[in-house]
């Protein structure tokens, strides 16, 4: 029995882990690959019983290397067609080998008993280990291996750290057992090491992702633009046909007004027609023209939410801002302003925003000025910001444009009135 036991918690650990490793790497896929695992893993334990039963337990880990992990990586290279997250996926598997020791050991410390204890312990837990770990972790670390090769090594580098540090300390030497403090305190080092990795990568993560938050924004700020260009042309279009098809009536009135020598009344008429056919027209606030439509579609917005929108600045048609970038600012900022005026509307208050923009020496200076509900903006770091789902992006957009440029932003509020202003 003391012989028994052992050799059969050893055999169970490595079922335990090379079912593990299969799982993880997703080799277990077709009904093919079943058949070649499982007949592969009928071997390896021949193999152990023949080594456990001409030497002993001691040489046979410190073979098992060679013995269990070579093999099992052939196997699963040939499975899985891929050489890499296989591996990782035997050294994370091992470094999972780690709970049935550990549960092994706490059980020990409370209760006590030897070796032979903990070898019971340990295969009474392996089961439902193994089923804890295929129904919640596998899925997850066996995703991992669709992620690129950086992130691979970066996930594989603390079970192969782990991995080597235990075969060192624990089974080809008695480093850690003899508690030497180099030994002792590596692993909380390995730990601080992957944790800071883990941060740097995390944050990298981050930023790419607010980055392509950002460009998708963008892209749909210049998608939304180019529909109200579109609608606006439309428009334009529509009214032209009708006026091409009234033209006649129209000309065919002022005709008869003038045979019957009413020509203050042909001249009031022509007055008409000529203020409705003004009214229709893009309104030009300056030269360029992209920033002409952007606020003539925000002005008739505000004008359907009843906010009045007082615009005045000069800028000419040659200007270091592209299109896109000039959409993107005056965009985000128009409609930011006019959804801070929306619940002032609502509540019967009168809003004004004032857009003043200017050109100067190639550079370009835009502010806007809205009434806002005070109470509700948080200003951090000089930048507001919200706790809303799906807001905020507006915001960045803009200092992520005003950066590409190298220009200045500041954003303040006073006395209810909310101001962004911006150079290029």
């Amino acid at each position: 029995m003391r012989e028994l036991i052992p050799f059969c918690n050893d055999w169970a650990v490595g079922l335990f882990g090379s079912v593990l490793a299969a799982y993880f790497c997703s080799a277990l896929t077709t009904r093919r690959n079943k058949w070649i695992f499982w007949v592969s893993m009928t071997l390896i334990p021949v193999a152990q019983s023949w080594i456990y039963y001409l030497w002993d337990g001691s040489f046979l880990r410190k073979i098992y290397p060679l013995l269990v992990h070579l093999p099992l990586f052939l196997v699963l290279l040939f499975l899985t067609r891929r050489a890499l997250w296989p591996l990782i996926s035997i050294f994370t598997a091992y470094l999972c080998c780690q709970l049935r020791r550990w549960i092994a050991l706490f059980v020990i410390q409370l209760l006590g008993g030897g070796e032979l204890m903990r070898c019971s312990v340990e295969l009474l837990v392996t089961l439902p280990l193994l089923l804890a770990l295929l129904k919640w972790a596998a899925p997850t670390i066996a995703n991992l291996g669709n992620y690129p090769t950086k992130t691979q090594c970066l996930f594989g580098s603390v079970p192969v750290m782990y991995y080597a540090f235990d075969y060192l300390t624990r089974v080809y030497s008695d480093i850690l057992i003899s508690g030497e403090p180099v030994a002792v305190e590596f692993m909380p080092f390995l730990c601080s090491v992957a944790y800071l990795v883990f941060l740097l990568h995390y944050s990298k993560v981050e930023r790419d992702k607010i980055q392509a938050e950002q460009v998708q924004n963008n892209m749909s700020m210049q998608l939304a633009q180019a529909v109200r260009q579109i609608d606006a042309m439309r428009e334009s279009q529509d009214l032209a046909s009708r006026y091409r098809h009234d033209l006649l009536h129209h000309l065919q009135y002022v005709l008869n007004c003038i045979e019957n020598d009413q020509e203050d009344e042909a001249k009031k008429y022509i007055s008409t027609i000529c203020e409705e056919i003004e009214a229709q027209r893009v309104q030009r606030y300056c030269e360029n023209d992209a920033v002409n439509l952007i606020l003539s579609a925000f002005v008739g917005q505000a004008k359907k939410a009843g906010v009045t929108m007082q615009v005045l600045g000069y800028l000419s048609d040659f200007i270091l801002a592209s299109d896109s970038d000039l959409c993107v600012l005056l965009s985000n900022a128009l409609e930011n302003a006019l959804h801070a005026c929306a619940p002032l509307v609502e509540a019967g208050q009168d809003c004004v925003i004032d857009v003043n923009f200017h050109e100067r020496g190639k550079k370009f200076f835009l502010q806007i000025m809205n009434p806002c509900q005070q109470e509700k903006v948080r200003l951090v770091k000089g930048i507001p910001v919200t706790d809303q789902p799906g807001h905020g992006l507006g915001v960045q957009s803009i200092c992520s444009v005003v950066a590409k440029y190298g220009g200045l932003y500041d954003f303040s509020v006073q006395d209810g009135t909310f101001t962004l202003r911006l150079s290029l």
